[in-house]
């Protein structure tokens, strides 16, 4: 997961403060992140549960962005406040202990300064994978999107430039977004065909509620002929939700980085989801240092 290695260590001390904590998790059993009514399964639920019995007392988690139902990641950082102490060993192992198998903790580590997982984090990073093949997945049914109609990646990679930049995304945004402005810095963002997959790499300093989702799904209708590579710019101009088409499905989605600048000491992650990890270079992995960087959002002090 990470680009060094970060060794389970029983001696040193982690807590008594602001704790992070970086993990991953497949989204299929969830409705999301965010806790949800009685009965209905969600990562913060399940998440708080188990951090609440390793530190002994009930805790709020913060995340550093929430994801929709059926939406995995393979990277999140999250936050909570502790007086207990643990070592870095007995915080993963105790918590993983507590949590389903679709939830995995890979570190922990005291919280710097003010160091907030959502408000700290520069910029955001997500791949969309595609199944592109006339059969659908069976084993990986749930963790890819599936198209039968053939794809052209590099007619969707040269389509999706007309999105890099700060633009008003409004056109890529959830009806029930409930962001105070639809602009965004969308740092880069990629197609890539490997083997059977399409794969969309896109990184920003944040994203609107379905954003990923929505491109995703007009970059295919560009892909597959039904549109022309113009239409993503004549989209993204409108400004309206209504021009760009279908929202792409969420099984197909996951969080891969998420970046903090250097004193807050969170691990650098080799960005996956694990499976497609091998088929790009340790390069295209790595996280990009991002040139356009919004003033740090301060916490008001409770």
């Amino acid at each position: 997961m990470f680009l060094e290695t970060q060794q389970l260590s029983t001696d040193n001390a982690v807590g008594a403060g602001r704790v992070a904590l970086a993990f991953e998790y497949d989204g299929r059993g969830f409705h999301g992140w965010q806790l949800q009514k009685s009965g209905v399964r969600s990562v913060e639920a399940e998440l708080t549960a188990a951090v609440a019995k390793v530190a002994n007392h009930p805790v709020d988690l913060v995340c550093a962005g929430r994801t929709d139902a059926g939406v995995h990641a393979s990277y999140q950082i999250a936050h909570f406040d502790t007086p207990s102490v643990r070592n870095l060993r007995s915080w993963v192992m105790g918590i993983n202990t507590a949590l389903p198998d679709d939830i995995s903790v890979h570190w922990a580590g005291n919280g710097v300064g003010d160091f907030h997982a959502r408000f700290s984090a520069t910029y955001r990073r997500y791949r969309y994978i595609i199944y592109n093949h006339p059969v659908r997945p069976g084993i990986q049914r749930g963790q890819v999107s599936w198209t039968f109609r053939p794809l052209d990646a590099d007619r969707m990679h040269k389509a999706a430039q007309a999105l890099a930049g700060e633009h008003d995304f409004s056109s890529f945004r959830a009806a029930g977004c409930q962001s105070r402005t639809p602009i965004r810095f969308l740092e880069r963002i990629s197609v890539t065909r490997k083997r059977d997959f399409v794969v969309i790499d896109v990184q920003a300093n944040a994203f609107l509620h379905h954003m990923v989702r929505n491109i995703a799904g007009a970059l295919m209708a560009v892909g597959s002929g039904k549109q022309r590579p113009e239409w993503i710019h004549e989209i993204l101009v409108a400004r309206d939700r209504t021009a760009a088409g279908v929202t792409a499905p969420p099984h197909g989605l996951y969080l891969v980085d998420v970046g903090y600048p250097d004193e807050f000491g969170i691990p650098a992650v080799e960005c996956g989801p694990g499976f497609l990890r091998l088929w790009f270079t340790r390069e295209e992995n790595s996280p990009f240092t991002p040139t356009h960087i919004h003033v740090k959002q301060r916490v008001p002090s409770q």
